[in-house]
Protein backbone atom coordinates (compact mmCIF):
# COMPACT_ATOMS: atom_id res chain seq x y z
CA UNK A 1 0.00 0.00 0.00
CA UNK A 2 1.33 3.45 -0.85
CA UNK A 3 2.39 5.57 2.69
CA UNK A 4 1.32 8.49 3.14
CA UNK A 5 3.46 11.33 3.79
CA UNK A 6 2.35 14.60 3.63
CA UNK A 7 -0.38 16.17 5.76
CA UNK A 8 -2.26 18.34 2.93
CA UNK A 9 -4.90 19.81 5.52
CA UNK A 10 -1.86 21.31 8.00
CA UNK A 11 0.16 22.43 4.51
CA UNK A 12 -2.94 24.67 3.29
CA UNK A 13 -3.68 25.54 7.21
CA UNK A 14 0.12 26.80 7.39
CA UNK A 15 0.28 28.08 4.36
CA UNK A 16 -2.27 30.75 4.39
CA UNK A 17 -1.24 31.97 7.98
CA UNK A 18 2.38 32.33 6.48
CA UNK A 19 1.10 34.43 3.82
CA UNK A 20 -1.20 35.99 5.45
CA UNK A 21 1.61 37.17 8.37
CA UNK A 22 3.62 38.47 5.57
CA UNK A 23 0.53 40.40 4.05
CA UNK A 24 0.49 42.03 7.48
CA UNK A 25 4.17 42.57 7.45
CA UNK A 26 4.24 44.85 4.50
CA UNK A 27 1.03 46.92 5.80
CA UNK A 28 -1.87 45.13 3.64
CA UNK A 29 -0.16 44.62 0.45
CA UNK A 30 1.66 41.67 -1.10
CA UNK A 31 2.49 40.51 -4.69
CA UNK A 32 3.43 36.86 -4.26
CA UNK A 33 5.60 35.73 -7.01
CA UNK A 34 4.48 31.85 -7.57
CA UNK A 35 6.74 29.75 -9.05
CA UNK A 36 5.63 26.33 -10.41
CA UNK A 37 2.27 25.10 -11.22
CA UNK A 38 -0.36 26.53 -9.36
CA UNK A 39 -2.92 24.00 -9.59
CA UNK A 40 -1.89 20.95 -11.66
CA UNK A 41 1.47 20.25 -9.13
CA UNK A 42 1.61 16.19 -10.07
CA UNK A 43 5.61 16.69 -9.43
CA UNK A 44 4.67 17.33 -5.85
CA UNK A 45 2.35 15.07 -5.59
CA UNK A 46 4.80 12.26 -6.28
CA UNK A 47 7.45 13.63 -4.26
CA UNK A 48 5.27 14.16 -1.27
CA UNK A 49 2.92 11.43 -1.58
CA UNK A 50 -0.34 12.98 0.39
CA UNK A 51 0.42 16.04 -1.59
CA UNK A 52 -2.72 17.25 -3.92
CA UNK A 53 -2.26 18.40 -6.95
CA UNK A 54 -4.55 21.37 -6.67
CA UNK A 55 -3.46 21.90 -2.59
CA UNK A 56 -2.10 25.66 -4.07
CA UNK A 57 -5.54 26.16 -5.16
CA UNK A 58 -7.47 24.80 -2.17
CA UNK A 59 -4.68 27.30 0.01
CA UNK A 60 -5.42 30.15 -2.20
CA UNK A 61 -9.35 29.72 -2.10
CA UNK A 62 -8.84 30.23 2.05
CA UNK A 63 -7.25 33.64 0.53
CA UNK A 64 -10.31 33.85 -2.26
CA UNK A 65 -11.56 37.60 -0.89
CA UNK A 66 -7.87 38.68 -0.42
CA UNK A 67 -5.98 37.56 -3.80
CA UNK A 68 -6.40 38.67 -7.24
CA UNK A 69 -4.33 36.75 -10.04
CA UNK A 70 -2.22 38.62 -12.60
CA UNK A 71 -0.26 36.20 -15.42
CA UNK A 72 2.71 37.50 -16.67
CA UNK A 73 3.79 35.93 -20.41
CA UNK A 74 7.47 36.53 -21.88
CA UNK A 75 6.59 38.41 -25.67
CA UNK A 76 9.03 37.21 -26.93
CA UNK A 77 7.97 33.33 -25.95
CA UNK A 78 5.05 34.23 -28.05
CA UNK A 79 7.24 35.08 -30.72
CA UNK A 80 9.00 32.36 -30.66
CA UNK A 81 5.81 30.13 -30.67
CA UNK A 82 7.23 28.03 -26.99
CA UNK A 83 5.65 25.52 -25.54
CA UNK A 84 4.85 23.69 -22.50
CA UNK A 85 6.33 20.19 -22.36
CA UNK A 86 3.99 18.76 -20.34
CA UNK A 87 0.83 19.79 -22.69
CA UNK A 88 2.29 20.36 -25.95
CA UNK A 89 0.09 24.04 -26.54
CA UNK A 90 1.85 27.52 -26.55
CA UNK A 91 2.76 29.53 -23.75
CA UNK A 92 -0.33 32.39 -24.96
CA UNK A 93 -2.83 29.39 -25.35
CA UNK A 94 -2.10 28.22 -21.95
CA UNK A 95 -2.53 31.89 -20.25
CA UNK A 96 -6.24 31.63 -21.65
CA UNK A 97 -6.51 27.80 -20.04
CA UNK A 98 -4.82 29.09 -16.69
CA UNK A 99 -7.30 32.01 -16.78
CA UNK A 100 -10.46 29.70 -17.13
CA UNK A 101 -8.96 27.21 -14.80
CA UNK A 102 -8.30 30.29 -12.03
CA UNK A 103 -12.31 31.44 -12.99
CA UNK A 104 -13.49 27.95 -12.60
CA UNK A 105 -11.76 27.88 -8.76
CA UNK A 106 -13.95 30.77 -8.02
CA UNK A 107 -10.61 32.96 -7.69
CA UNK A 108 -10.50 36.86 -9.49
CA UNK A 109 -7.93 36.83 -12.78
CA UNK A 110 -6.89 40.79 -12.92
CA UNK A 111 -4.99 41.04 -16.01
CA UNK A 112 -2.14 40.04 -18.19
CA UNK A 113 1.14 41.55 -17.72
CA UNK A 114 3.05 41.44 -21.54
CA UNK A 115 6.85 40.88 -20.35
CA UNK A 116 9.96 41.99 -22.30
CA UNK A 117 7.67 43.98 -24.64
CA UNK A 118 9.54 45.38 -27.47
CA UNK A 119 6.42 45.58 -30.40
CA UNK A 120 6.54 42.29 -30.99
CA UNK A 121 4.28 41.50 -34.23
CA UNK A 122 2.87 38.01 -32.65
CA UNK A 123 2.18 39.97 -29.01
CA UNK A 124 0.71 42.51 -30.40
CA UNK A 125 -2.03 40.09 -31.78
CA UNK A 126 -1.89 38.36 -29.11
CA UNK A 127 -2.54 41.40 -27.23
CA UNK A 128 -5.50 42.47 -29.44
CA UNK A 129 -6.93 39.10 -28.91
CA UNK A 130 -7.00 39.10 -25.14
CA UNK A 131 -8.75 42.91 -25.31
CA UNK A 132 -11.52 41.82 -27.25
CA UNK A 133 -12.15 39.22 -25.05
CA UNK A 134 -12.74 41.60 -22.40
CA UNK A 135 -9.31 41.02 -20.42
CA UNK A 136 -6.54 43.46 -19.27
CA UNK A 137 -3.25 43.73 -21.14
CA UNK A 138 -0.72 45.56 -19.93
CA UNK A 139 3.34 46.25 -21.28
CA UNK A 140 6.00 45.98 -19.42
CA UNK A 141 9.27 46.87 -21.51
CA UNK A 142 12.41 45.32 -21.97
CA UNK A 143 15.06 47.25 -20.19
CA UNK A 144 18.74 47.61 -21.93
CA UNK A 145 21.33 45.69 -19.88
CA UNK A 146 18.98 44.48 -17.13
CA UNK A 147 19.51 43.67 -14.51
CA UNK A 148 22.61 44.97 -13.97
CA UNK A 149 22.34 48.96 -15.11
CA UNK A 150 20.66 49.37 -11.64
CA UNK A 151 20.24 53.04 -12.16
CA UNK A 152 18.15 52.82 -15.36
CA UNK A 153 16.09 49.84 -14.27
CA UNK A 154 14.54 51.74 -11.04
CA UNK A 155 14.20 54.97 -12.58
CA UNK A 156 11.24 56.20 -14.99
CA UNK A 157 13.00 54.90 -17.61
CA UNK A 158 13.02 52.18 -16.33
CA UNK A 159 10.53 50.22 -14.67
CA UNK A 160 8.89 53.67 -14.62
CA UNK A 161 8.29 53.51 -18.48
CA UNK A 162 6.04 49.90 -17.98
CA UNK A 163 2.54 50.30 -17.36
CA UNK A 164 1.18 50.56 -14.18
CA UNK A 165 -1.17 47.48 -13.39
CA UNK A 166 -3.99 48.79 -12.20
CA UNK A 167 -4.91 46.27 -9.01
CA UNK A 168 -7.64 46.20 -6.36
CA UNK A 169 -6.68 43.56 -3.34
CA UNK A 170 -4.36 42.82 -1.17
CA UNK A 171 -2.47 39.54 -2.02
CA UNK A 172 -1.45 39.95 -6.13
CA UNK A 173 -0.37 36.41 -7.53
CA UNK A 174 1.96 36.71 -9.97
CA UNK A 175 1.95 33.38 -11.53
CA UNK A 176 2.80 31.87 -15.54
CA UNK A 177 2.41 29.67 -18.16
CA UNK A 178 7.06 28.64 -17.41
CA UNK A 179 9.70 29.56 -16.44
CA UNK A 180 11.42 32.85 -17.56
CA UNK A 181 8.25 34.85 -18.15
CA UNK A 182 9.35 37.61 -15.99
CA UNK A 183 7.18 37.00 -12.64
CA UNK A 184 10.15 38.36 -10.63
CA UNK A 185 10.03 41.56 -13.23
CA UNK A 186 6.94 41.84 -12.71
CA UNK A 187 6.39 42.31 -9.30
CA UNK A 188 9.22 44.83 -8.66
CA UNK A 189 8.17 47.00 -11.39
CA UNK A 190 5.25 47.21 -9.52
CA UNK A 191 6.69 47.83 -5.98
CA UNK A 192 8.28 50.93 -8.07
CA UNK A 193 4.84 51.79 -9.17
CA UNK A 194 3.51 51.82 -5.89
CA UNK A 195 5.77 53.53 -3.99
CA UNK A 196 5.66 56.50 -6.39
CA UNK A 197 2.22 56.65 -5.83
CA UNK A 198 2.47 56.56 -1.78
CA UNK A 199 1.04 52.79 -1.73
CA UNK A 200 2.99 50.73 0.66
CA UNK A 201 3.50 47.31 -0.88
CA UNK A 202 5.94 44.75 -0.20
CA UNK A 203 7.25 41.37 -2.36
CA UNK A 204 7.25 37.77 -1.17
CA UNK A 205 8.06 34.69 -3.42
CA UNK A 206 6.38 31.02 -3.36
CA UNK A 207 8.78 27.77 -5.04
CA UNK A 208 7.77 24.83 -3.49
CA UNK A 209 10.97 23.31 -4.79
CA UNK A 210 13.76 23.29 -3.28
CA UNK A 211 12.37 22.81 0.16
CA UNK A 212 14.62 25.29 2.48
CA UNK A 213 14.35 23.37 5.59
CA UNK A 214 15.01 19.84 4.11
CA UNK A 215 18.82 18.74 3.60
CA UNK A 216 20.76 20.02 0.28
CA UNK A 217 21.02 16.20 -0.48
CA UNK A 218 17.56 15.34 0.49
CA UNK A 219 15.81 13.14 -2.67
CA UNK A 220 13.11 15.33 -2.30
CA UNK A 221 15.33 18.27 -3.31
CA UNK A 222 17.56 16.04 -5.34
CA UNK A 223 14.25 15.05 -7.46
CA UNK A 224 13.74 18.99 -7.88
CA UNK A 225 17.10 19.02 -9.68
CA UNK A 226 16.42 15.84 -12.01
CA UNK A 227 12.40 17.82 -12.47
CA UNK A 228 14.41 21.01 -13.62
CA UNK A 229 17.48 19.51 -16.09
CA UNK A 230 16.51 21.41 -18.98
CA UNK A 231 17.13 24.67 -16.57
CA UNK A 232 20.27 23.59 -15.20
CA UNK A 233 18.67 24.51 -11.77
CA UNK A 234 21.36 23.72 -8.98
CA UNK A 235 20.47 23.47 -4.95
CA UNK A 236 22.58 25.41 -3.05
CA UNK A 237 23.17 25.88 0.75
CA UNK A 238 22.38 30.22 0.63
CA UNK A 239 25.22 31.89 1.92
CA UNK A 240 23.14 35.09 2.61
CA UNK A 241 21.03 33.60 5.24
CA UNK A 242 23.74 31.35 6.83
CA UNK A 243 26.00 34.57 7.25
CA UNK A 244 23.11 36.53 8.86
CA UNK A 245 21.53 33.79 10.96
CA UNK A 246 23.90 31.13 11.04
CA UNK A 247 21.19 28.81 10.18
CA UNK A 248 21.75 26.56 7.48
CA UNK A 249 19.04 26.52 4.63
CA UNK A 250 18.91 25.23 1.19
CA UNK A 251 17.65 27.53 -2.35
CA UNK A 252 18.45 27.28 -6.01
CA UNK A 253 21.34 29.06 -7.69
CA UNK A 254 19.55 31.43 -9.84
CA UNK A 255 17.31 32.50 -6.62
CA UNK A 256 21.32 32.94 -4.40
CA UNK A 257 22.62 34.99 -8.19
CA UNK A 258 19.92 37.21 -8.36
CA UNK A 259 19.86 38.43 -4.46
CA UNK A 260 22.48 40.97 -4.58
CA UNK A 261 20.57 42.85 -7.41
CA UNK A 262 17.53 42.26 -5.88
CA UNK A 263 18.91 44.13 -2.78
CA UNK A 264 20.23 46.85 -4.33
CA UNK A 265 16.82 46.98 -5.96
CA UNK A 266 14.74 46.95 -3.06
CA UNK A 267 17.45 49.50 -1.33
CA UNK A 268 16.90 52.09 -4.28
CA UNK A 269 13.27 51.86 -3.81
CA UNK A 270 12.33 51.73 -0.27
CA UNK A 271 16.47 52.97 0.98
CA UNK A 272 16.49 49.37 2.91
CA UNK A 273 15.88 45.79 2.06
CA UNK A 274 13.50 43.81 4.05
CA UNK A 275 15.44 40.39 3.50
CA UNK A 276 18.37 39.46 4.46
CA UNK A 277 18.48 36.39 2.06
CA UNK A 278 16.71 34.78 -0.73
CA UNK A 279 15.54 32.03 1.92
CA UNK A 280 13.96 35.52 3.74
CA UNK A 281 11.93 36.28 0.38
CA UNK A 282 10.32 32.66 0.60
CA UNK A 283 6.70 31.76 2.17
CA UNK A 284 6.95 27.85 1.67
CA UNK A 285 5.63 25.84 4.78
CA UNK A 286 5.98 22.52 2.33
CA UNK A 287 8.82 21.37 4.56
CA UNK A 288 6.67 21.76 7.78
CA UNK A 289 3.78 19.19 6.35
CA UNK A 290 6.28 16.17 6.35
CA UNK A 291 4.76 13.52 8.36
CA UNK A 292 6.68 10.47 7.24
CA UNK A 293 10.01 11.18 6.02
CA UNK A 294 10.90 7.78 4.81
CA UNK A 295 7.78 7.57 2.31
CA UNK A 296 8.78 10.63 1.02
CA UNK A 297 12.38 10.16 0.22
CA UNK A 298 11.76 6.75 -1.16
CA UNK A 299 9.00 8.26 -3.79
CA UNK A 300 11.56 11.07 -4.49
CA UNK A 301 14.19 8.11 -5.60
CA UNK A 302 11.54 6.93 -8.07
CA UNK A 303 10.79 10.10 -8.88
CA UNK A 304 14.09 10.63 -10.18
CA UNK A 305 14.54 7.27 -11.94
CA UNK A 306 11.25 8.16 -13.93
CA UNK A 307 12.87 11.27 -15.24
CA UNK A 308 15.74 9.82 -16.05
CA UNK A 309 13.83 7.44 -18.19
CA UNK A 310 11.96 10.36 -19.73
CA UNK A 311 15.26 12.47 -20.80
CA UNK A 312 16.58 8.98 -22.05
CA UNK A 313 13.66 8.76 -24.61
CA UNK A 314 13.89 12.27 -25.00
CA UNK A 315 17.44 12.52 -26.21
CA UNK A 316 16.67 9.35 -28.45
CA UNK A 317 13.83 11.75 -29.50
CA UNK A 318 16.26 14.37 -30.05
CA UNK A 319 14.60 16.42 -27.71
CA UNK A 320 16.97 16.81 -25.17
CA UNK A 321 20.39 16.74 -24.91
CA UNK A 322 22.97 14.09 -23.16
CA UNK A 323 23.99 17.10 -20.76
CA UNK A 324 20.82 16.53 -19.29
CA UNK A 325 21.10 13.20 -18.95
CA UNK A 326 24.30 12.40 -17.97
CA UNK A 327 23.18 15.09 -15.05
CA UNK A 328 19.95 12.92 -14.04
CA UNK A 329 22.61 10.28 -13.66
CA UNK A 330 24.92 11.72 -11.36
CA UNK A 331 21.96 12.18 -9.04
CA UNK A 332 21.05 8.97 -9.18
CA UNK A 333 24.78 7.53 -8.24
CA UNK A 334 24.47 10.43 -5.35
CA UNK A 335 21.51 8.10 -3.91
CA UNK A 336 23.02 4.39 -5.29
CA UNK A 337 19.58 4.27 -7.89
CA UNK A 338 19.55 1.80 -10.40
CA UNK A 339 16.64 1.94 -13.16
CA UNK A 340 16.05 -1.36 -12.07
CA UNK A 341 15.08 0.14 -8.76
CA UNK A 342 11.94 0.78 -10.42
CA UNK A 343 10.02 -2.59 -9.76
CA UNK A 344 7.73 -2.42 -13.12
CA UNK A 345 11.45 -2.28 -14.72
CA UNK A 346 12.65 -5.47 -14.47
CA UNK A 347 9.18 -6.95 -14.82
CA UNK A 348 8.78 -5.43 -17.95
CA UNK A 349 12.18 -6.36 -19.48
CA UNK A 350 11.28 -10.18 -18.18
CA UNK A 351 8.63 -10.35 -20.25
CA UNK A 352 10.13 -9.11 -23.15
CA UNK A 353 13.19 -11.21 -23.49
CA UNK A 354 10.48 -14.25 -22.91
CA UNK A 355 8.56 -13.18 -26.11
CA UNK A 356 11.18 -11.06 -27.91
CA UNK A 357 7.81 -8.64 -28.15
CA UNK A 358 7.26 -5.50 -26.86
CA UNK A 359 6.19 -5.37 -22.92
CA UNK A 360 4.45 -3.51 -20.29
CA UNK A 361 4.07 -4.09 -16.79
CA UNK A 362 1.93 -1.84 -14.23
CA UNK A 363 2.39 -1.80 -9.95
CA UNK A 364 -0.95 -2.00 -8.56
CA UNK A 365 -1.64 0.11 -5.05
CA UNK A 366 -1.36 -2.93 -2.84
CA UNK A 367 2.01 -3.69 -4.71
CA UNK A 368 1.30 -6.60 -6.95
CA UNK A 369 3.12 -6.05 -10.85
CA UNK A 370 0.68 -7.17 -13.80
CA UNK A 371 2.49 -7.48 -17.19
CA UNK A 372 1.37 -7.30 -20.81
CA UNK A 373 2.45 -9.03 -23.82
CA UNK A 374 2.09 -8.02 -27.77
CA UNK A 375 -0.27 -10.08 -29.43
CA UNK A 376 -2.40 -10.47 -32.24
CA UNK A 377 -5.04 -8.35 -30.83
CA UNK A 378 -3.75 -6.31 -28.14
CA UNK A 379 -0.46 -4.19 -28.24
CA UNK A 380 1.51 -4.74 -25.03
CA UNK A 381 -0.02 -1.49 -22.70
CA UNK A 382 -3.55 -2.36 -23.46
CA UNK A 383 -2.39 -5.87 -22.35
CA UNK A 384 -0.97 -4.76 -19.52
CA UNK A 385 -3.89 -2.26 -18.75
CA UNK A 386 -6.78 -5.10 -19.27
CA UNK A 387 -5.00 -7.24 -17.07
CA UNK A 388 -4.76 -5.27 -14.01
CA UNK A 389 -8.32 -4.28 -14.76
CA UNK A 390 -9.19 -7.89 -14.46
CA UNK A 391 -6.66 -8.23 -11.13
CA UNK A 392 -8.37 -5.52 -9.56
CA UNK A 393 -12.04 -6.54 -9.92
CA UNK A 394 -11.13 -9.79 -8.88
CA UNK A 395 -11.93 -11.61 -12.13
CA UNK A 396 -10.26 -14.72 -13.25
CA UNK A 397 -7.16 -14.22 -15.91
CA UNK A 398 -8.93 -17.23 -18.28
CA UNK A 399 -12.11 -14.93 -18.31
CA UNK A 400 -12.07 -12.90 -21.99
CA UNK A 401 -13.80 -9.30 -21.02
CA UNK A 402 -13.86 -8.10 -24.29
CA UNK A 403 -15.49 -10.14 -27.61
CA UNK A 404 -13.91 -11.06 -30.43
CA UNK A 405 -16.80 -10.28 -32.15
CA UNK A 406 -16.00 -6.17 -31.11
CA UNK A 407 -12.68 -6.39 -31.69
CA UNK A 408 -12.69 -7.86 -35.28
CA UNK A 409 -15.05 -5.02 -36.43
CA UNK A 410 -12.34 -2.33 -34.96
CA UNK A 411 -9.71 -4.34 -36.55
CA UNK A 412 -11.52 -4.08 -39.48
CA UNK A 413 -12.04 -0.10 -39.63
CA UNK A 414 -8.73 0.39 -38.87
CA UNK A 415 -6.83 -1.80 -41.30
CA UNK A 416 -9.70 -1.34 -44.57
CA UNK A 417 -10.63 2.18 -43.88
CA UNK A 418 -8.45 3.62 -41.70
CA UNK A 419 -5.62 2.22 -43.47
CA UNK A 420 -3.57 1.32 -40.55
CA UNK A 421 -0.51 -0.95 -40.55
CA UNK A 422 -1.06 -1.92 -37.21
CA UNK A 423 -4.65 -4.12 -36.46
CA UNK A 424 -3.35 -4.54 -32.52
CA UNK A 425 -5.94 -2.24 -30.23
CA UNK A 426 -4.08 0.79 -28.88
CA UNK A 427 -5.35 1.62 -25.04
CA UNK A 428 -7.70 4.38 -26.02
CA UNK A 429 -9.01 1.19 -28.28
CA UNK A 430 -9.18 -1.20 -26.01
CA UNK A 431 -11.10 1.09 -23.58
CA UNK A 432 -13.84 1.72 -26.06
CA UNK A 433 -14.10 -2.01 -27.12
CA UNK A 434 -14.61 -2.76 -22.85
CA UNK A 435 -16.88 -0.01 -22.95
CA UNK A 436 -19.43 -1.58 -25.58
CA UNK A 437 -18.94 -5.11 -23.94
CA UNK A 438 -19.89 -3.33 -20.19
CA UNK A 439 -23.24 -3.23 -21.89
CA UNK A 440 -23.81 -6.69 -22.15
CA UNK A 441 -21.20 -7.85 -19.85
CA UNK A 442 -21.03 -7.74 -16.02
CA UNK A 443 -17.42 -8.51 -15.82
CA UNK A 444 -16.65 -6.20 -18.57
CA UNK A 445 -18.08 -3.81 -16.33
CA UNK A 446 -16.40 -4.94 -12.86
CA UNK A 447 -13.52 -4.51 -14.78
CA UNK A 448 -14.23 -0.47 -16.01
CA UNK A 449 -15.21 0.33 -12.75
CA UNK A 450 -12.16 -0.14 -11.58
CA UNK A 451 -10.14 2.52 -13.60
CA UNK A 452 -10.28 5.11 -11.07
CA UNK A 453 -7.57 2.72 -9.08
CA UNK A 454 -5.29 2.52 -11.73
CA UNK A 455 -4.46 6.24 -10.66
CA UNK A 456 -1.49 7.04 -9.24
CA UNK A 457 0.10 3.73 -10.10
CA UNK A 458 3.69 2.74 -12.30
CA UNK A 459 3.93 1.27 -15.25
CA UNK A 460 6.91 0.94 -17.85
CA UNK A 461 7.17 -0.16 -21.16
CA UNK A 462 9.56 -1.76 -23.30
CA UNK A 463 9.57 0.40 -25.95
CA UNK A 464 8.43 4.32 -26.39
CA UNK A 465 4.97 4.73 -26.46
CA UNK A 466 2.70 5.97 -29.47
CA UNK A 467 1.10 9.25 -28.80
CA UNK A 468 -2.09 7.82 -27.71
CA UNK A 469 -1.08 5.26 -25.45
CA UNK A 470 1.05 7.73 -23.50
CA UNK A 471 -1.97 10.30 -23.15
CA UNK A 472 -4.41 7.47 -22.30
CA UNK A 473 -2.08 6.62 -19.56
CA UNK A 474 -1.23 10.22 -18.26
CA UNK A 475 -5.28 10.79 -18.65
CA UNK A 476 -5.43 7.88 -15.92
CA UNK A 477 -2.99 9.27 -13.67
CA UNK A 478 -0.29 6.27 -14.26
CA UNK A 479 3.35 6.94 -13.88
CA UNK A 480 4.66 5.66 -16.92
CA UNK A 481 8.02 5.25 -18.28
CA UNK A 482 9.46 3.86 -21.17
CA UNK A 483 13.16 1.65 -22.65
CA UNK A 484 14.53 4.34 -24.56
CA UNK A 485 13.92 2.33 -27.89
CA UNK A 486 11.54 2.36 -31.11
CA UNK A 487 9.38 -0.71 -31.54
CA UNK A 488 10.41 -0.67 -35.34
CA UNK A 489 13.33 1.28 -37.58
CA UNK A 490 11.13 3.45 -39.12
CA UNK A 491 11.99 7.19 -38.87
CA UNK A 492 9.07 8.46 -38.83
CA UNK A 493 6.94 7.55 -34.78
CA UNK A 494 3.47 8.98 -34.72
Amino acid sequence: MRKIGFDSQKYIRLQSERIRERINQFGGKLYLEFGGKLFDDYHASRVLPGFAPDNKIKMLLELKDQAEIVIAINANDIEKNKRRGDLGITYDTDVIRLIDVFRGFGLYVGSIALTQYADQPSAEIFEKRMTALGLKVYRLYRIPNYPSDLKLIVSDEGYGRSDYIETTRSLVVVTAPGPGSGKMATCLSQLYHEHKRGIKAGYAKFETFPIWNLPLKHPVNLAYEAATADLNDVNMIDPFHLEAYGETTVNYNRDIEIFPVLRAIFERIYGECPYKSPTDMGVNMAGLSIVDDEACREASKQEIIRRYFKTACLVRQGLSSEDELNKIELLMRTLNLEPENRSVVPAALAVADRTEEPAAAIELPDGRIVTGRTTALFGASSAAMLNALKMLAGIDDAINLISPTVIGPIQTLKTDYMHSRNPRLHTDEMLVALAISAATDENAMKAMQQLDALNGCDAHSTVILSNVDDSVFKRLGVNVTCEPTYENNNLYHK
